[in-house]
């Protein structure tokens, strides 16, 4: 299943952003595969600060998981003084309803 949701970040945070995400930490990122995320991008706007996100996921309800680590809490925590958050530290975030998709594997 296909996931993308809009998250923004703070103004004049953008290059600490990237640069906090590449490397991302290798337990963040084990966490993620092992819960089911088969790719996951992130892009920018710059001019309004909004932050795309989509990733394709095994499963919603692993997906949903990956909140409940200690190490995306950890993240979250890492992260909280770049971007828009909740109280809990999470990124605050609209999910995005899919109205179009096309792919190549799909026999009709």
């Amino acid at each position: 299943m296909r996931v993308a949701f809009k998250m923004a970040i703070n103004k004049g945070c953008a290059e600490e952003y990237q640069k906090r995400h590449n490397p991302i930490w290798q337990e963040l990122e084990q966490t993620l595969l092992s819960h089911g995320v088969l790719n996951y991008s992130i892009y920018l706007d710059d001019e309004s600060g909004t932050l795309f996100a989509y990733a394709e996921v095994e499963s919603e309800e692993l997906w949903q998981q990956i909140a409940d680590t200690d190490i995306c809490q950890k993240w979250w925590m890492h992260m909280a003084p770049l971007m828009l958050t909740n109280s809990d530290n999470s990124p605050k975030s609209t999910a995005l309803r899919e109205v179009f998709h096309i792919d190549r594997g799909d026999e009709h």
